[in-house]
């Protein structure tokens, strides 16, 4: 009886063919779960998140723009390079962080190819606006759990 419900698809994280993907730019979503249970925006969860992307820009995992942590979930304008494989990057990332602050992530994650300088900043303002349209501060700014190169 439960066979006939639609079951969610796996996400494919590959540009579609002739789309390279060095020097592409990537909204990325990662949510925890359960959804509404803070588990990001706390000093111990957010010092680990952002020393791990941090950790894996100066290895060239990627090349991080901006990062938010929201209560329950992550946004981040990431690049890679030609070589590397998006899926297994974010999941290495997911893997690390549950490991080391017990973060429950929600399997998969969220991305959207940027296609120009617009988007892209675009992208940039949603970002830095989300805990504002949450309620959650004033001004962009002011959100402690935030980076930005």
């Amino acid at each position: 009886m439960h066979d006939e419900l639609p079951r969610r698809k796996p996400l494919p994280h590959v540009p579609p063919d002739g789309v390279p993907i060095e020097g592409q730019v990537f909204f990325v979503t990662v949510c925890a779960r359960p959804r509404g249970v803070n588990q990001l925006a706390t000093p111990r969860a957010w010092e680990t998140i952002l020393e791990t992307i941090l950790k894996y820009q100066e290895l060239r995992y990627w090349h991080v723009r901006r990062v938010l942590a929201m209560p329950d979930h992550l946004h981040a304008l990431l690049s890679f390079p030609a070589e590397a494989f998006m899926k297994r990057r974010v999941a290495s990332f997911k893997a690390w962080t549950a490991k080391a602050v017990g973060i429950r992530w929600q399997r998969d994650f969220f991305d959207h190819r940027i296609r120009n300088l617009d988007a892209l900043e675009a992208k940039s303002a949603y970002i830095a606006h989300n805990p504002l349209r949450a309620g959650l501060c004033e001004n962009p700014g002011d959100w402690p759990y935030q980076w930005k190169r």
